[in-house]
């Protein structure tokens, strides 16, 4: 008989950058804010040298800079940022949606989608983050089903770095029941093999989230100040 082995326990450094991380997409530790070694290793209740190593992970992320003097400083959210991030998910995300067409199973897709469909508490960036988090796995669902390994790895790496834009922006604008209806027909699009309305469902839902997104960062009273 075959035993499968439990994975090994993560390592405290692997403690330490999750938590960080989360804290970081889910905007507790906010665009431009210091973090130094002792706050860090108070945030995650472990020592200064996994949390050094954390979060040189998290620089090669693009999450936090080293800033000389200063320790370590969260990374900036750029309207520069959300145009490149968004233009590339309008490039690459319609074309796996296109590719996906026909070779779906809904009940898993809409499996995927139900905790979506729960929404979130726009006051609580842990439960938006924890929402996002549900809508990336429907997401790169359907780019694995394009075929395209490659394709997909891009977009999940793509949607990783709109996390933290998004989380900004669902603060001011529930898209609860936008994205349920997005969702839906995006499912129905893929199941009936409808390769052309695919493609325009999930291009046209990139560029209402990036709307969002500019006009909650960009307005006058906006919470988080980003750079133009």
């Amino acid at each position: 008989m075959i035993v499968a082995l439990a994975p090994p326990p993560p390592s405290l450094t692997d403690q330490a950058t999750a938590t960080l991380r989360r804290a970081i997409l889910a905007t507790r530790l906010p665009p431009g804010e210091t973090v130094s070694e002792t706050m860090a290793a108070a945030l995650t209740g472990l020592g200064k040298a996994p949390v050094r190593a954390a979060l040189a992970r998290l620089a090669e992320e693009g999450l936090v800079q080293a800033v000389p003097r200063r320790g370590w400083v969260v990374s900036p959210v750029t309207v520069r940022d959300i145009h490149e991030v968004f233009a590339l998910r309008a490039l690459l995300e319609p074309e796996a949606a296109r590719l996906a067409a026909g070779r779906v199973d809904a009940a898993a897709l809409e499996t995927l989608d139900a905790v979506v469909r729960c929404g979130y508490d726009p006051a609580d960036p842990d439960s938006a983050l924890a929402f996002l988090e549900a809508n990336r796995a429907f997401h790169v669902a359907v780019a694995e089903l394009s075929g395209n390994r490659r394709l997909a790895r891009i977009l999940a790496r793509l949607l990783d770095e709109a996390t933290r834009m998004l989380v900004l922006g669902l603060a001011r604008r529930d898209r609860t029941g936008e994205m349920r209806a997005e969702h839906g027909a995006l499912i129905a699009a893929l199941v009936a093999g409808d390769a052309e309305d695919a493609a325009r469902l999930s291009a046209a839902e990139i560029g209402t989230s990036r709307a969002m997104v500019l006009d909650a960062l960009l307005s006058p009273d906006a919470a988080t100040r980003i750079a133009t």
